[in-house]
């Protein structure tokens, strides 16, 4: 087996099964891993088109005092040819809208923030 080199995003919220369900319902992210502890703790690898990041969190992990950066620190852009139908099937799945989808510096793109207080824009490259 070749690995490849690769970054993916590791996002650790309160509710681990919560995001997931929301990803799934938002960006039709599909679960390509997942390991559940008896503690209640969650990591799940999920994908979208391809693109893959990493979810956890729960169990032993709300006592740990992790606190999430979201907002301005950590932004996500999830690049797509229909930025409009994904904005808005996020807003339908509990996002909220920071900014529309419009053109502006080479870009089709809005922002949303996920319940979980992460940023995500949503756009491609004109």
């Amino acid at each position: 087996m070749t690995t490849s080199t690769s970054i993916a995003p590791w996002l650790t919220v309160d509710n681990g099964a919560a995001a997931v369900n929301f990803y799934k319902a938002a960006f039709g992210a599909v679960e390509t891993y997942r390991l559940e502890d008896p503690d209640g703790g969650l990591v799940v690898k999920l994908s979208i088109n391809g693109s893959e990041f990493w979810v956890s969190g729960g169990g032993e992990e709300k006592t740990n005092n992790t606190k999430p950066l979201g907002g301005e620190t950590i932004r996500m852009i999830l690049t797509t040819p229909k930025p409009d139908e994904l904005f808005n099937k996020a807003i339908a799945a509990g996002a909220k809208e920071v900014f529309p989808i419009g053109e502006e510096h080479g870009w089709r793109l809005g922002r949303i923030a996920d319940p979980f207080g992460l940023h995500w824009e949503i756009g491609h490259q004109l």
